[in-house]
């Protein structure tokens, strides 16, 4: 939930964009399941106000589990 959290803060709160990847590093002892926690996101990030994004996971080693980056299509005429 929290990963969702963050992505949405990303879009704003007017939905300013579209929400394409969302790239996690998972650490190898970070004591997360990677297909379970890409079963959840992808079913949380084909929701409102996200409608089409997908998770992108990496194993590395050590604990930790981060956001490396959100894609976001801004539908900016300037791309």
């Amino acid at each position: 939930m929290e990963v969702c959290r963050i992505a949405e803060e990303r879009l704003g709160p007017e939905g300013a964009g579209r929400l394409r990847v969302v790239a996690l590093e998972i650490g190898d002892r970070a004591g997360i399941e990677p297909d379970n926690l890409e079963f959840c996101l992808e079913a949380l990030l084909a929701q409102p106000p996200f409608g089409q994004g997908r998770p992108q996971l990496a194993r590395v080693p050590g604990e930790d589990l981060r956001i490396e980056y959100l894609e976001v299509d801004d539908a900016s005429p300037e791309d």
